[in-house]
């Protein structure tokens, strides 16, 4: 690092400040410190870092799947929430498979960080209440968790139950809910948007009609858009849906289309996740924001608390939500179109 001072004719707290992202540094000392980092080949020795420090400077984030929006739009806010501070982080794929999430939680790979963010999809109770890690982990998601972990998830029940109210109110009666699941051995995501989804119906006067339950095997575009086309095909009828994601919900739109139905004029549809492309389809989805700035703040003020102190006393964090109102659904007021 003095190597890269005394050739760049800047201070070594410097080039600390700029090899660790700080935003205390001009715009053209720190171009000509990274020209000169890239001249003389200066890299970080991580290993080194942490003996003198204790910290190696990064996080790591582990999602069941690269290839879905949402886990791509959350791994890019907690990166830059992560920037001014000079941390990094580095992204896992597990595949939603419990060996995996189990090695991810394994020593060796525990101490390429300073703490893990997990969202767990493959491990259960059990699991969780076996492991002992020594780096502070915050668990994201719906899964049922030991109390002693630090946790921040999404109000899963209530968000769907206000984006199913909200089809309701706007004339829906035939409301599916696309990925749900009526029952679970352990209660995941589509079981608690199903709950809320039933819920909702049954406030309305609506019993809930498990006809109306289209599930999915994975949350992809590609198979929503086929289950709606298979339900379409078998004679369910709908004029509403409730996507348990915002992918969920573009796969939807797309098996409407295929079939020759209007968006929001022949079935509404609402999704949940507010991811940032939804405002951009043609019509803008309808969808449940559950306040993501907040869930990922809120994450890493937990792995700062574990940081400071490890026997920090555990926090399950809860998010809100809000329903963000698009074309998919029609505006209040308006009539339900003739055949």
């Amino acid at each position: 690092m003095s190597d890269v001072a005394r050739a760049a004719g800047v201070s070594v707290m410097t080039v600390s400040n700029v090899l660790n992202g700080r935003s205390n540094v001009g715009a053209d000392t720190r171009l000509r410190v990274l020209e000169v980092v890239e001249e003389l080949g200066y890299e970080i020795n991580l290993t080194a870092r942490r003996l003198r420090s204790g910290r190696t400077g990064t996080i790591g984030l582990i999602v069941p799947q690269f290839d879905l929006h949402y886990y791509g739009e959350l791994a890019s806010r907690i990166s830059e929430a992560l920037a001014p501070e000079g941390m990094h982080l580095v992204v896992e794929q597990s595949g939603a498979s419990r060996e995996r999430e189990l090695s991810a939680l394994s020593l060796a790979r525990l101490q390429q960080y300073d703490g893990v963010l997990l969202s767990a999809v493959g491990l259960d109770m059990a699991d969780l209440d076996r492991i002992h890690p020594d780096v502070p982990i915050v668990l994201l998601g719906e899964q049922a968790v030991p109390e002693r972990y630090h946790r921040v998830r999404m109000s899963n029940v209530a968000g769907a139950r206000l984006a199913t109210e909200h089809l309701i109110d706007r004339g829906a009666r035939r409301v599916a809910v696309l990925g749900g699941k009526l029952s679970a051995a352990h209660p995941e995501m589509a079981t608690y948007r199903a709950d809320g989804w039933s819920r909702a119906l049954e406030e309305a006067g609506l019993p809930p009609d498990p006809g109306l339950v289209i599930p999915l095997r994975t949350y992809s575009i590609a198979e929503a858009r086929g289950a709606i086309a298979d339900a379409l095909a078998g004679g369910t009828e709908i004029d509403g849906i409730f996507a348990v994601t915002d992918e969920v919900a573009i796969g939807a739109l797309a098996g409407l289309h295929d079939a020759g139905l209007r968006v929001p004029d022949d079935v509404q549809l609402a999704g949940f996740d507010n991811l940032g492309i939804s405002e951009h389809l043609v019509p803008g989805l309808t969808t449940i924001d559950p306040d993501h700035a907040a869930m990922v703040t809120a994450a890493l003020r937990l792995l700062r608390r574990q940081l400071e102190d490890r026997t920090a006393e555990p926090e399950h964090v809860v998010s809100d939500v809000r329903l963000i109102v698009r074309g998919t659904t029609r505006a209040h007021g308006d009539s339900v179109p003739s055949a």
